[in-house]
């Protein structure tokens, strides 16, 4: 091959690179994207619910309501799952797939845990009839936290799959990608749920 044919041939490599950019690197920014959409939804429903806080309809009210000692709990669980995951990023960093798996599925079963004393205290709160049409207050409640929670589960399923496809594939460049995303979504949830902690459980007690 004649140097002209070669320095071609290196010329239409490095355009094509240029022309193809990496879909890794994609896929993460359309997951920030998402996640700028996601803090807007929040966003209103914080609103809305610091709104409609004060309207009871004559029903129960938050002090009526909410056990901080459950909240506090629930809080602790979920905060420290957000270092577990971070664990599992470190794990990730240093090639270990049996640690990675180890730390998502503590993560994993800490956030059912959360699930499930959030469940728990909405079904306490339905039996005390305080239900999402009761009141204007109550619907911002449940929709606000309840959405929150679905996040979480959402979460949960997406993790266990995670978990799943390291099993068999092991620490890629997909699976890696798929690691930071989860971990970065994981962390967004734990500060939305530092705001719902202080809106609406803390500032409804006092």
């Amino acid at each position: 091959m004649n140097p002209s044919s070669l320095e071609a041939k290196q010329l239409h490599q490095t355009d094509s690179g240029h022309s193809h950019p990496d879909m890794e690197e994609m896929r993460t920014f359309g997951f920030w994207i998402y996640l700028m959409t996601d803090i807007m939804i929040f966003g209103t429903f914080f609103a809305t619910y610091i709104v409609l806080r004060h309207n009871t309809n004559g029903g129960p009210g938050p002090a009526d309501l909410f056990d901080l000692n459950g909240v506090i709990l629930s809080t602790f669980l979920l905060l420290t799952s957000s270092y577990t995951c971070g664990l599992a990023v470190l794990a990730m960093n240093k090639g270990k797939k049996q640690a990675l798996i180890g730390w998502l599925a503590v993560t994993a079963i800490l956030g059912a845990i959360f699930i499930g004393l959030e469940v728990n205290e909405f079904a306490h709160m339905v039996h005390e009839g305080a239900t999402i049409s009761r009141s204007a207050f109550l619907s911002a409640f449940y929709t606000l936290v309840g959405t929150h929670g679905l996040h979480v589960t959402i979460g949960l399923v997406w993790m266990i799959a995670l978990m799943i496809q390291l099993s068999s594939k092991g620490i890629t460049s997909v699976t890696k990608r798929k690691v930071n995303v989860i971990s970065l979504f994981w962390h967004f949830l734990d500060v939305v749920w530092i705001f719902v902690f202080t809106v609406v459980y803390l500032m409804g007690v006092n």
